[in-house]
């Protein structure tokens, strides 16, 4: 996925493409839960977004073949949904044309219900809210410059930060866990760090709809750790439905809810991560010879070999 520089303070980072249930519907989540005393409930998975692909088909300019080829998916409302496959299955490209920043060759999304093709810009970018693999932003850009730039789209062009926006900040500074780094600037932090500061910038839309491509990619285990508590309390307390991309299968088996496992641009399996993670799943999608047994946190696997060197 290419990078995008971020031009503040015109327009909200090209690499962020934010989107929310409409003000008249209800409340903003954040507006009207607190982390730390709200617990997940059937009436919260209710309200939940709901969020659907049918039969898509996308491509790139002069492939021959698309990558993603008549992929169709129906996502838990309010639940983390996990996008896994082997390098080059498209799991990045299938989220791309999820959060309408590839246009599909053929088929369709829905958020609510409606097409993303009918939504407006600005609608469309309060529905759906997308933080790609790379984020590129100016590195005298201050943490909380960064974050605010994730209301630009519950405000006009040219007006003043309000004090609804300034709680948004704040709650997603918080939740991010980047209190403490909220004057320091973006070139100043480590990777792990700034992938937390995006992330919070991603939180101050606050969407009901949040697509994350691979976000603990090349973070320590402890950031690593750090960015899939944020998604739990995305889930369990704000009721959002969070769709991401992950690499590790054992990441995605224990802190996902459902799962989509992608081969070749199709899908070869979906549903509770008991049910896709399986030793047939294992060999023919990861070309992995591996066990499969139930761990405290969901299934656990043990690798055992490589099949690729059997069949080349």
């Amino acid at each position: 996925m290419a990078q995008h520089a971020l031009q503040p303070p015109a327009e909200p980072p090209s690499t962020l493409q934010s989107r929310v249930i409409d003000d008249d519907r209800r409340q903003r989540p954040g507006a009207h839960r607190q982390r730390s005393d709200v617990d997940r409930t059937d009436e919260a998975r209710t309200d939940a977004s709901t969020f659907d692909a049918d039969g898509l088909v996308i491509g790139y300019p002069g492939l021959d073949e698309p990558v993603v080829a008549d992929a169709s998916i129906c996502l838990p409302p309010g639940e983390v949904t996990a996008l896994v496959g082997p390098n080059g299955s498209g799991k990045s490209t299938l989220l791309g044309g999820l959060a309408d920043q590839i246009t599909p060759e053929a088929g369709t999304v829905h958020v609510d219900g409606t097409k993303l093709t009918e939504l407006g810009d600005k609608e469309l970018a309060k529905k759906l809210g997308l933080l790609s693999q790379e984020n590129v932003s100016p590195g005298a850009l201050t943490v909380e410059e960064l974050v605010g730039h994730g209301r630009y789209p519950h405000r006009g062009f040219f007006e003043a930060m309000t004090t609804e926006d300034q709680e948004a900040i704040d709650r997603a500074i918080s939740l991010a866990g980047v209190d403490h780094l909220r004057e320091r600037d973006l070139g100043q932090l480590s990777g792990g760090q700034a992938q937390l500061a995006w992330i919070a910038m991603v939180l101050a839309q606050e969407t009901d709809v949040l697509l994350l491509d691979e976000p603990t990619t090349f973070l320590d285990l402890h950031h690593q750790l750090e960015v899939m508590d944020i998604v739990r309390t995305l889930r369990d307390e704000w009721g959002i439905t969070v769709v991401l991309v992950l690499h590790d299968i054992d990441q995605a088996a224990r802190f996902a809810d459902y799962m989509v496992a992608l081969d070749d641009g199709e899908v070869y399996a979906s549903g509770r991560p008991g049910d896709v993670v399986t030793e047939e799943l294992l060999a023919d999608v990861f070309g992995v010879e591996a066990r499969v047994g139930q761990g405290d946190h969901g299934p656990r696997i043990t690798p055992l070999r490589a099949l690729e060197d059997e069949e080349t």
